[in-house]
């Protein structure tokens, strides 16, 4: 049986996944020097080695200094016995910057897919930016690169919250598209994209779709939530151009510094995510979905 390595702070959301998907579970050891450099130690066996297949649990929100855990890990993880090692990121960063917008910027989504490609066996995320490429695994060069999408469980959860009215699904700019048709389609909801400029990483211009929304219930859905300017933007023109009511639901709930207020204070009522980053808007749990895929890898190993 494969075994499922995590972290302490997220022990939780590691045993939610390990218990779905039937494996045991343990954590890294994890020490911290005066001078900031880790020392981790995983937790072998009586005979001091690990399982041949290994499970790593890791969502790199706040991404830096984790991405060093996972070299460190997979490395010693591999010189322990493994000989499958699965890495499982329900958020994976630096997945925005897919080309060089201005001479010498790095393209870090190539860069980062290389190096966990360099890692690990497989990678298993949830709802990735991939707004330029056709699949993760144009990014992740591993043997298995699954990209998983939580959009039709939050149009699950949406059905269920908005009662017998069904809502309009709106995008918050063309990016989103991908994510808002793929909940839409789960329940037949009508949707559509904002046009968006953006001015910095905290001042955009949003354009509402050509839509009767008067009286009507809206749902804003993305894939992440960061610093909610667009968000909030899109919500004061819905309000403004008479919809009942705006809620949201995305992914990844980031929430930078005061995004989660900035959103409140633009009108919006209620705000759903999924579990992939831990915060008091999870709504929906992605284990089962992050276990099947799991099951799917271990069917392709047998």
């Amino acid at each position: 049986m494969d075994l499922l390595l995590h972290f302490d702070d997220e022990r939780e959301a590691a045993e939610r996944l390990a218990r779905e998907a039937g494996l045991a579970s343990a954590c890294i050891e994890r020490h911290r020097f005066p001078d900031d450099e880790l020392r981790l130690r995983l937790p072998v066996d009586g005979g001091g080695g690990l399982p041949l297949g290994v499970v790593l649990f890791r969502s790199l929100v706040r991404p830096n200094e984790k991405l060093v855990e996972l070299l460190f890990a997979a490395r010693t993880a591999r010189a322990l016995g493994v000989r499958h090692l699965t890495l499982v990121a329900p958020y994976l960063a630096y997945m925005r910057q897919d080309i060089a917008f201005h001479p010498g910027e790095v393209i870090s989504q190539r860069v980062l897919g290389e190096f966990l490609a360099g890692l690990f066996d497989a990678v298993i995320t949830v709802d990735p930016h991939l707004h330029r490429v056709a699949s993760l695994a144009e990014t992740v060069p591993t043997g298995h690169a699954v990209a998983l999408s939580a959009a039709p469980l939050l149009a699950d959860l949406i059905a269920a919250r908005c009662g017998g009215a069904a809502p309009v699904l709106i995008g918050p700019d063309a990016e989103s598209a991908q994510w808002v048709g793929a909940a839409a389609a789960r329940h037949g909801f009508e949707h559509a994209v904002c046009s968006k400029r953006r001015h910095g990483d905290h001042e955009v211009d949003v354009e509402l779709p050509p839509l009767e929304l008067r009286g009507r219930a809206v749902v804003l859905i993305d894939d992440v939530a960061s610093s909610g300017r667009t968000l909030a933007q899109a919500a004061r023109l819905l309000l403004q151009a008479g919809a009942a009511r705006v809620d949201v639901a995305v992914t990844h709930a980031l929430f930078a510094d005061d995004a989660l207020q900035t959103i409140r204070d633009a009108g919006v009522g209620q705000v759903w995510s999924t579990d992939c980053i831990a915060h008091p808007t999870n709504s929906v749990a992605i284990a089962p979905l992050l276990a099947a895929a799991l099951q799917v890898l271990a069917a392709d190993r047998a």
